[in-house]
């Protein structure tokens, strides 16, 4: 090959290499390592060597820096013929990251080879150290969801904390007659509260009581009414009539019907208004609180023009004349 080409790839290396290191470099935070990376690519070494192995000494770096600053120590020794440093620097680069890899385009073949080689000779301890990776950003994750939950619950607590803060309950007292109770058609149990215990005794009772008085009307209307006369009483005529109520024989059979309807409505009325009184006092209470949560609204505030408003005033002031007055209103 002739000198024209190798020069021109030589230029080319010289003018985009450090410009496609800078491309491939890892954004940092750690201004240093970014002057020693800058320091690197401008073939300060022995420089580099010295100052990422103080500032690695130094700690307080994260992962991704002091990844970078092994990587720039251990090609800085390896330029400098230190194949000892070149070494521990890299394999701490691999026991850090054990799929690192090193772009071909920026570094030189040697390198490369001499980096995959120290690759193949830690095959064993990098699969061992990706399993402790694996584990550990398990780990980390695990505990990245238990804070997440634990924060959610917070949040939650608080959220309800507030909103018990802003509620207030309210007692109601509510005062019942023992009355009350004796009181047919369901009464007692209307004022406890149990309508349809207190429904079911009304309808009973209302359903007997009709029954009894439509009984009531219904034998009464089978009395007929006639005149009796006597003789021998001593008036004007020797003769007196009184009126006599009676059932006629024929009605017999339904005096007899009607007014066994009637007692039995009359008595199954009294059973059913009994039972009710018993149902009521035995789940009578004196009183009754019940306790009602509502959400508490802060008062509105009074309008700053409106609180603050001065009221009218008239006042009163001499003159060299006589007495004058005055009217003063602030809105």
């Amino acid at each position: 090959m002739s000198r024209g080409p190798l020069l021109l790839v030589a230029l080319v290396l010289a003018l985009f290499g450090p410009a496609s290191a800078r491309a491939q470099a890892p954004a940092t935070a750690d201004p240093e390592v970014a002057a020693l990376r800058s320091s690197f690519e401008y073939g300060k070494y022995a420089e580099v060597l010295d100052r990422a192995g103080q500032r690695i000494d130094r700690g307080d770096l994260p992962e991704e820096d002091l990844v970078e600053l092994h990587k720039l120590a251990g090609l800085s020794a390896f330029n400098l013929n230190k194949t000892d440093e070149a070494e521990r620097h890299l394999r701490a680069v691999l026991r850090l990251d054990p799929d690192f890899s090193l772009d071909p385009f920026v570094v030189p073949p040697p390198a490369v080879a001499y980096f995959e080689d120290l690759k193949n000779q830690m095959a064993g301890e990098r699969d061992f150290l990706r399993q402790e990776q694996r584990l550990r950003l398990e780990r980390e994750k695990a505990e990245q969801e238990r804070r997440e939950q634990e924060r959610v619950a917070l949040e939650t607590q608080r959220r309800r904390a507030e909103e018990l803060a802003r509620q207030v309950t309210v007692r109601t007292v509510e005062k019942r007659s023992f009355l009350v109770n004796f009181v047919p058609f369901g009464a007692g149990q209307f004022q406890q509260g149990r309508s349809g215990m207190g429904i079911a005794f009304a309808a009973t009772e209302g359903v007997m009581a009709i029954t009894s008085i439509i009984a009531f009307f219904a034998y009464d209307s089978l009395f007929e009414e006639r005149f009796v006369n006597l003789d021998n009483v001593l008036d004007e005529d020797g003769r007196a009539s009184i009126p006599v109520r009676y059932i006629p024989t024929d009605r017999a059979r339904q005096a007899d019907t009607w007014q066994l309807l009637r007692l039995a409505s009359a008595t199954g009325f009294y059973t059913v208004y009994a039972l009710g009184v018993v149902d009521a006092v035995y789940h009578h209470e004196d009183q009754v609180v019940s306790s009602t949560t509502v959400e508490s609204r802060p008062e509105p505030k009074p309008s700053p023009s409106v609180s603050q408003a001065a009221p009218p005033r008239v006042r009163l002031y001499s003159t060299r004349g006589g007495l004058g007055a005055g009217f003063s209103l602030a809105f």
